[in-house]
């Protein structure tokens, strides 16, 4: 599904439960009913990796769930369960970055928060939004949350 087809126009959305990227998708939501788009809500995720030593995981602690989860939340809040119809909610392991720009291939628009979770609060972009916007296969738009 990353071919963009005159009968499918796909609006990739990252969304990592910030209230920056629930903003984007309800941004985005709108945007497709204007356009005939279909959403793509993508949730990265990936083991915790860091230099000379272990971070230990739970041995029943299933990360791809754990970001189901927070991007089923999200889908909830951003359109309420009437609306979740029209959304493609897809949980891709591998970094944030490597996963919104393989989603974007083909798509018509990606929209992403302006900041997500991590990062200094003083920052305006955060890594994640800035990394698209500059190397995106397609259009970026950066919401922005008000209160970031």
């Amino acid at each position: 599904m990353t071919e963009q087809t005159d009968k499918q126009r796909r609006i990739v959305v990252g969304v990592d439960g910030s209230p920056s990227s629930i903003d984007a998708l309800r941004w985005a939501v709108d945007q497709a009913r204007v356009r005939g788009a279909v959403i793509e809500a993508v949730t990265a995720w990936r083991y915790p990796v860091a230099t000379d030593w272990t971070v230990p995981v739970v041995a029943d602690e299933n990360l791809a769930d754990s970001a189901r989860k927070v991007l089923d939340e999200a889908i909830a809040e951003a359109t309420g369960a009437e609306h979740r119809g029209g959304i493609l909610a897809r949980v891709m392991e591998g970094g944030a970055v490597s996963c919104l720009l393989d989603a974007a291939r083909g798509a018509e628009l990606l929209v992403v928060g302006s900041r997500g979770h991590g990062g200094f609060t003083g920052a305006l972009l955060g890594s994640v939004s800035q990394h698209c916007v500059q190397h995106a296969p397609c259009p970026v738009v950066v919401v922005r949350h008000p209160n970031n």
